[in-house]
């Protein structure tokens, strides 16, 4: 296992991620032809949505060597629709390479990604890539990345030039000068010593390097303060140490399209990188007691397993991809499903290039494989021996924030849709579909209107269902403004049966992003008739008061619970009573509507910054901050998603295509 590594890219869309794996392929035999993005011809960007846009929509796995050690790569998607993809591949990867575009340093997307970097510990290295491009600038990257994130950045390498006089790069820590060609990405040159005219720079460097990871090893450290020589073997050592304890991350560059850089990353990504053997057992709990349980990274413990990501094949069988913990599995394994409490029988074992497939027998603990026969397993739940059950932590999840109506052309195909969205929602965990009550309309949500765009593509084009489609539609929620009280009753009196239970309620505004909660401190009654009205008053607000969408910051206490002599009351009866208390309550609290606001990133040149402003705020944009990166302009603001439809093509409109800008959902607020 120490010779494993699993590692994922991941950056801001068009940083290079895709185009650095391709190149990472090559580089390592895996391929013969370096597929390129631009050309729709990237191995890992396989599905026709993917090629003919030029992004990566779902996160590809693929499998090589690299001097005698066995590498799983994930590659991700940089759209923050398509969020969800990062999440999941970092919660079961063991280091990542985060590639920054060299001409922007860090932009919105890359914090994000940082950030679910941070969330799951993963350590990583900073790649940065397009240093051939015109404004490319190595310490401004580095200076966006320290001003941005707490751990120490450190350089690791210096470039030698730049723009269109990018060459090739000094290695600080051996303190040789690498070259490349740009014909071929497997060919490096080597020289012993730095480049003329750079002597200071890298000397500078080099101490900063040094000093920087002694402050996190008490060896160099010593070493260090004493003056003595610290040798190269000895400093990618405290390197690897500080960088797999997450203290330190190493930054390199290159420019993957023209086929620099790429055999040293692949170097220090076994070097630095930990392997399934450096990090921590990994820690659940037991499906029954809820007693602690930990699982060794060790192929000879018992079977623990995440299923990260469900992929539903074109012959509809269903692939799911599992990361092992710890154990073996054989292609008849029957294993047990703890989050569910069902066993399943596996059928089929594979390791993963892309949309290709290699077939194994068996397989052990540290590796990434994609299995078939496991039909009730999805995103987050755990695998494991069934005589040795634990449930690891599910996997976070996003809630979307658009909508659309969509319906087939001809009434015949709906029960195709129906089976269609429902195959849809069982891949992707951000994506849903219901049926409007009032309407009778079907409505599906996703997290932006390019994954709506995708999904509605797929379904014309890989499952053959011909659809319409409406306008994209927010999801509002609901809140209160103010303190109110209520109280709910149920209250059934007749010869079959008699009922009573009187519940009151007392609701209060939370914070923003608090979302529902609700207790009942102090209140004397059997925990079972308690535990009745709180579920009665979460499942309540789930539907609303004003127009049927869910309240959220809310905070709501159960102040009483009654009941009537000679009247039965029992848990169903308090459960419904304090369903009636929610509406009583919130009517009573000035119910208002909650719209969701986006944080909108605009880059453009400075000549169009007036026009770019003026239509954000027509808009109702509100305007945060404005700063340079390099020579453009960069605008922060806060909108609301619903105005922000078709913004793409008024922007390239405004700025002679030159302009672009992204939008994550931030927060609900009030209109």
């Amino acid at each position: 296992m120490k010779r494993v590594r699993n590692i994922g890219i991941i950056a801001h869309i068009d940083a290079g991620k895709t185009t650095v794996t391709e190149r990472l392929l090559f580089v390592t035999g895996r391929t013969h032809k370096m597929g390129e993005v631009h050309d729709g011809e990237a191995v890992m960007d396989w599905m026709v949505q993917e090629q003919e846009r030029g992004i990566t929509i779902t996160s590809a796995v693929t499998t090589f060597d690299w001097k005698g050690h066995e590498v799983h790569l994930i590659d991700t998607p940089g759209h923050v629709d398509f969020t969800m993809e990062v999440e999941r591949s970092l919660r079961v990867l063991d280091g990542v390479v985060v590639v920054f575009d060299g001409v922007s340093g860090v932009e919105p997307q890359s914090e994000t990604v940082w950030r679910q970097a941070d969330k799951y510990r993963v350590p990583r290295l900073a790649f940065v890539n397009k240093m051939d491009r015109v404004g490319a600038d190595f310490g401004m990257s580095v200076k966006s990345m320290r001003d941005r994130f707490g751990q120490r950045i450190l350089p690791i390498q210096l470039p030698i030039g730049a723009e269109a006089a990018f060459e090739g790069a000094v290695d600080l820590v051996r303190l040789r000068s690498l070259r490349w060609d740009g014909e071929d990405p497997r060919e490096t040159a080597e020289e012993e010593g730095i480049p003329a005219g750079m002597e200071d720079e890298v000397r500078q460097a080099r101490e900063e390097l040094v000093s920087g990871i002694a402050d996190f090893d008490e060896t160099i450290a010593d070493r260090y303060l004493n003056g003595e020589e610290i040798g190269a073997d000895d400093l990618v050592a405290a390197i690897r140490r500080a960088t797999v304890d997450g203290h330190v991350v190493p930054v390199m560059c290159g420019s993957a399209l023209r086929n620099k850089g790429i055999p040293p990353l692949l170097d220090t990504c076994v070097d630095l990188l930990p392997s399934p053997a450096d990090i921590p057992p990994v820690v659940g709990t037991h499906p029954k007691t809820g007693e602690p349980e930990e699982r060794p990274h060790d192929p000879n413990a018992p079977l623990c397993a995440l299923a990260y990501k469900v992929q539903v094949m074109d012959e509809g069988r269903r692939l799911t991809y599992l990361r092992l913990y710890s154990g073996r599995i054989d292609e008849k394994a029957e294993v047990y499903n703890a989050a569910r409490g069902v066993k399943e029988k596996l059928s089929r074992i594979f390791l993963m290039h892309a949309k290709d497939r290699k077939r194994l027998e068996e397989i052990g603990a540290g590796n990434i494989v994609g299995v078939l026969g496991l039909k009730l397993t999805g995103t987050g739940d755990t695998i494991c021996d069934p005589a040795a059950p634990i449930v690891l932590e599910r996997i976070g999840g996003y809630e979307p924030v658009i909508s659309m109506a969509i319906e087939p052309e001809a009434q015949s195909d709906k029960e195709k849709l129906d089976a269609t969205l429902a195959r849809i929602a069982d891949e992707d965990p951000t994506f849903r579909s219901r049926e409007d009550p009032d309407t009778g309309q079907t409505v599906m949500s996703g997290m932006g209107e390019l994954h709506l765009e995708i999904v509605t593509d797929r379904i014309r084009r890989d499952f053959g269902v011909p659809a319409r489609t409406g306008r994209p539609q927010v999801l509002y929620a609901e809140t209160v403004t103010r303190a109110g009280d209520g109280f709910g009753t149920c209250d059934i009196n007749t010869d079959e049966a008699k009922v009573f239970a009187r519940v009151g309620l007392h609701v209060a505004p939370a914070a923003r992003g608090a979302g529902a909660s609700c207790d009942a401190a102090g209140l004397i009654f059997p925990p079972a008739m308690i535990e009745g009205a709180r579920l009665g008053v979460l499942d309540a607000l789930k539907g609303g008061v004003l127009h049927g969408w869910s309240v959220t910051d809310v905070a709501a206490r159960v102040t009483s619970i009654e009941a009537r002599e000679g009247f039965q009351c029992d848990p169903t009866a308090v459960k419904i009573a304090a369903m009636n208390a929610v509406k009583d309550a919130c009517e009573a609290a000035a119910p208002a509507r909650l719209a969701p606001i986006g944080a909108v990133e605009v880059v453009c040149p400075p000549e169009f910054m007036g026009e770019v402003l003026g239509s954000l705020q027509a808009r109702r944009g509100l305007i945060e901050s404005m700063d340079d990166r390099g020579t453009a302009k960069v605008i922060r603001a806060s909108a609301p998603i619903e105005r922000m439809f078709g913004y793409a093509t008024e922007l390239r409109s405004l700025t002679q295509g030159r302009g672009t800008f992204t939008m994550q959902f931030a927060r609900y607020d009030v209109e």
